[in-house]
């Protein structure tokens, strides 16, 4: 539902089900839903449409994020071998008709023993570790919410920001939107990474001031792989799309068929327990709402 049309008879409504476009559900809009219960949402970003008045009322509210974290981390994984490689380069290289050498796409490195930070631990950010666990590369974690415990448990060193990314050579991004997380990276940041390392953004756009990455990127010290930005659709002529050493999608890192059906079933079984009076596996408390990106 995306507009609620007025003449919509929704006094019977006990279970939204949403997605993105869905306006705020703000006092107005819940009155005509007196018998709703509860906000099942498809995806994982909720604060653009649950207000205070939802919690207020006893509605209960849950998402699927859980279900995007593995394609993410996968695009991320996939980003992060890419830059590595310098795959992005050679492919550019090759489609203008040249047979390239590392003059062009530079020096080629592999996952195992790489230094490669990750910035934030959240459910994403996690599945992106084990893969890198697994493959045997030396992950840094950024995130002020972790002890040095804790990010031992997930097999990764807790670094401070700065030294993150002064040490990696490829820095992925999965931090939540939060006021504090606005520009997290800005020119000061992005010149203290590494001469041909790479960023790796799949979480927000937010984190990033793209004037500054645009900046880098151009100069060809840095590399990126960026699934999000400031504008989208991304626009034409946007440098993004043709510097040879920025490689670009369109906002669909969650989008694979495995992880709609995880999506879906996470929805239906979130319903089916609030149904029965179980506990929700995906609920979303209050003070959790604006850790929800």
């Amino acid at each position: 539902v995306e507009s609620f049309p007025g003449d919509t008879d929704l006094d019977e409504v006990r279970v939204l089900v949403t997605s993105w476009g869905l306006p705020q559900l703000g006092a107005e809009l819940l009155d005509r839903m007196p018998s709703l219960g509860l906000v099942a949402h498809t995806g994982a970003s909720i604060r653009s449409f649950i207000t205070d008045e939802v919690f207020a009322r006893g509605i209960s509210v849950t998402q699927a994020g859980q279900a995007m974290a593995p394609a993410v981390a996968e695009v991320s994984l996939a980003f992060t071998l890419t830059l590595l490689h310098r795959i992005h380069r050679m492919d550019h290289a090759m489609h203008e008709g040249t047979w390239p050498d590392t003059t062009v796409f530079g020096t080629q490195h592999e996952l195992s023993g790489s230094v490669i930070t990750v910035v934030g631990a959240s459910r994403t950010g996690r599945a992106y570790l084990s893969l890198l666990r697994a493959l045997e590369a030396r992950p840094l974690i950024v995130d002020p919410t972790l002890d040095p415990g804790d990010a031992s448990r997930l097999g990764a060193e807790l670094v401070p920001l700065d030294e993150g990314l002064e040490r990696a050579r490829i820095v992925a991004l999965h931090a939540p939107s939060l006021p504090t997380t606005r520009h997290l990276l800005e020119t000061r940041e992005l010149a203290l990474m590494q001469d041909g390392a790479g960023l790796v953004n799949t979480a927000r756009s937010w984190l990033v001031d793209e004037q500054a990455l645009l900046a880098e990127v151009r100069s060809g010290r840095l590399d990126a792989a960026i699934d999000v930005f400031d504008e989208e659709p991304l626009p034409p002529g946007s440098d993004f799309r043709s510097l040879p050493n920025v490689l670009t999608t369109p906002h669909r890192a969650a989008g694979t068929y495995e992880g709609r059906l995880r999506q879906g079933r996470i929805v239906a079984e979130e319903i089916q327990a609030w149904l029965r009076g179980s506990p929700l596996a995906h609920a979303v408390e209050p003070h959790q709402l604006r850790f929800i990106a």
